[in-house]
């Protein structure tokens, strides 16, 4: 049998070597806004300076001031700009003309380690590997000037109207004020500010260069030192790599890719990198992050599955129950031995301080600034950090607190609302012995003129469904009889109406309800909306549920995702709530009901997809939504895929290949078929599920 090699035979064998004489001393140049035809070769040089820290480079060529293209009246008036009239300071047009241009240069890569400049000569090829490669771009530092000068100008003339003759300045008091010690954190934010950075490069010195022409002989003679001065030496043996060796440099090891991997801010972790941490710092990461979260959100940040009971342990060690939300504990976010990065307050102090702004608020709903700082005596920069973590501004009304109380949290965890509050009772008699003041002081008094209070439009909302919700057994009891009575009264006629029952769907125990005010029905059939469903009666107020931020959110996460459950979607939509900016309510509150409904009015269908008797799948994850309509070709193979699925828990591919070359012909490919499955679908154990219905 042929060897593939015959096809290919050596031609020529080139020897490489690697000269050393330039190697931290080459520069490759780069002109990017002057094409290659145009070079600066045979343009007079005048000055070149470099700061070989920074590798900067600044050089100043000569302009053809008797071109046909130069305008000499422009090149006056912007030399007459920089340098002025006056003759005593230095100019920088000497001949009163724009005579000469400048550059600076910019890094255009900061890693040249597999750069280098070749010089092929009689089959010999030299390379000497590059220091840098800079781009040399225009530099306008003379308009600078110009604007110095037109400002100097100005002041002067200011200076001039005033009077000659004006009396000394009254003596004025100076307050003399002694700088705060530097914190180690207020200290790195200084090194890594921009003006900082900028200091820095300004204390390098220039060195200044000689610039010799391509044709100069000193540039002849530097030119040599791009062939390797010693051939027959031990200089080259860096080239001289066993094969072993020379496929270790084309692939290092893991390690080595590690040590060079970029490391992103001390501040910022990804949510891939948070599940890889154990429970409890997930959990004191993400309170440290948002510092004010109800439960339900932090569940749903928390990988899919994660047991209730085992966040409630967790979450108790790093936070404090606040009007039925956890908000991060003091010591937290304030640990032991460090100190104010505002102020320069110890961390102690900082704590009593930010544990009475906490106490407050579980008592009240808004709180006034000058009363906490009368009380806690901080700086007032501390204060109002404290009251921007947990609380927003009201006009005329003082500090609001971030989120409602969540009476659902309270209803279902009794035992740690009640060890909660215990604790609070604990933290208040502390408080009292620190700051020296009663409960009963913080009480609202009782006048004879009670002023007006104000409630927001979600309280009122909040209000009217619990009081639904405690109504609902005797309305239901009111509702029966009536229609108990109707039957008797049209029984003859045998067109009595059976009574409606709606369904109870059950809540996940690991997961908690976006909404729980009522049964999370969808009113669809086979998934579309129907003519009678909740979300389009205007009786029942649900006809404008949904907001066109919410549907553009559902839209785009589905022509992402193709497929998902609903616990799924509100996984989702937890993190992208928790990415948006404190206070930012656009979507007000958002219900399971109106979730749902939302994507079933986003070309979106649900798939009753048959779980089987033993699924321990939750109600929420039995809900499984695709994307029916996107406006490409591609929708007919999701739409028959689904309809596979509606029938089948689990299929395998043959199955689904099959199908398709039924409903669409021939002409699927086994790349849109793979296509398909990759957008929609997961495999395990040879079977295909929809995503999201893979059992656990």
């Amino acid at each position: 049998m042929a060897s593939g090699d015959d096809d290919d035979p050596i031609i020529q064998e080139i020897d490489v070597y690697l000269a050393r004489s330039l190697v931290e001393k080459l520069y490759l140049f780069q002109y990017p806004v002057r094409p290659a035809s145009m070079s600066y070769d045979n343009v007079t040089h005048l000055t070149a300076r470099i700061k070989p820290k920074q590798q900067k480079v600044e050089l100043e060529v000569a302009m053809d001031t008797m071109s046909p293209n130069y305008c000499r009246s422009k090149g006056e008036q912007i030399a007459l700009n920089v340098d002025g009239t006056s003759s005593e300071d230095p100019s920088v047009y000497s001949t009163k003309m724009m005579d000469k241009q400048a550059f600076s240069s910019i890094q255009a890569t900061m890693n040249t380690s597999r750069y280098a400049a070749a010089v092929f000569h009689k089959g010999e090829l030299h390379l000497t590997p590059l220091q840098g490669i800079l781009q040399m771009r225009p530099s306008f530092t003379y308009l600078d000037k110009a604007d110095t000068k037109h400002r100097e100008r100005e002041a002067a003339n200011e200076a001039g109207d005033s009077s000659q003759d004006e009396a000394e300045e009254d003596v004025k008091q100076i307050t003399v004020r002694f700088s705060r010690p530097e914190s180690e954190q207020a200290r790195q934010r200084r090194i890594q500010s921009y003006e900082f950075l900028q200091k820095k490069q300004a204390e390098e010195p220039w060195v200044h260069l000689h610039y010799h022409g391509i044709k100069d002989g000193r540039s002849e003679h530097e030119r040599q030192y791009l062939y390797c001065q010693a051939m027959d030496t031990a200089e080259n043996t860096e080239l001289v790599k066993t094969p072993r060796e020379y496929l270790s440099m084309l692939m290092p090891p893991l390690a080595e890719e590690k040590a060079t991997k970029p490391m992103g801010p001390s501040n910022v972790l990804s949510m891939a990198q948070l599940r890889t941490l154990p429970l409890g710092d997930q959990v004191k990461t993400l309170m440290k992050n948002v510092k004010v979260m109800p439960f339900a959100n932090l569940m749903g940040l928390l990988a899919s599955g994660t047991d209730s009971t085992a966040v409630l342990r967790c979450i108790q060690q790093v936070a404090l129950l606040v009007q039925g939300n956890w908000v991060v504990k003091s010591d937290v976010l304030y640990p032991k031995n460090t100190c104010s990065s505002l102020s320069g307050v110890p961390a102690e102090v900082l704590c009593r301080g930010r544990d009475f702004v906490m106490w407050r608020f579980t008592s009240e709903r808004t709180l006034m600034r000058k009363e906490v700082a009368a009380i806690i005596k901080l700086p007032p920069e501390d204060v109002k950090d404290f009251l921007e973590q947990m609380s927003v501004p009201r006009l005329n009304r003082g500090w609001e607190f971030l989120l409602p109380t969540d009476h659902d949290f309270v209803r279902k965890h009794p035992d740690v609302a009640q060890r909660q509050h215990m604790l609070w009772m604990g933290i208040q008699s502390k408080l009292e012995k620190v700051f020296n003041f009663s409960k009963d002081d913080f009480v609202p008094k009782k006048d004879a003129q009670m002023e007006p209070v104000h409630v927001s439009g979600d309280q009122r909302l909040k209000s009217a469904k619990e009081n639904a919700r405690e109504n609902q057994s005797v309305m239901q009891r009111e509702l029966d009889a009536r229609r108990l009575k109707a039957s008797r009264n049209t029984g003859s006629s045998g067109d009595s109406a059976a009574p409606v029952q709606v369904k109870q769907e059950p809540v996940s125990d690991s997961e908690e309800p976006m909404d729980t005010s009522g049964p999370l029905t969808n009113g669809s059939i086979n998934g579309y909306p129907d003519s009678t469903s909740l979300a389009s009666d205007p009786r029942n107020g649900h006809g404008h549920s949904f907001t066109p931020e919410l549907q553009d959110f559902v839209r785009s996460t589905f022509r992402k995702h193709y497929v998902l459950c609903l616990s799924e979607v509100k996984r989702l939509f937890n993190l992208h709530l928790a990415s948006l900016p404190t206070g930012h309510s656009v979507y007000g509150h958002v219900t399971d009901r109106m979730l749902q409904d939302t994507i079933l009015q986003s070309q979106c269908k649900q798939i009753l997809v048959p779980f089987p008797p033993q699924s321990n799948a939750a109600a929420d994850e039995q809900k499984v939504f695709g994307l029916w309509e996107s406006g490409e070709t591609f929708d007919k193979h999701r739409q028959v895929l689904f309809e596979i699925f509606m029938k089948n828990y689990r299929v395998r591919r043959n199955v689904i290949q099959t199908r398709l070359t039924q409903e669409l012909g021939d002409a699927v490919t086994k790349t849109d078929l793979d296509r398909l499955l990759k957008e929609c679908c997961m495999s395990l154990g040879g079977m295909w599920y929809l995503k999201g219905t893979v059992p656990s």
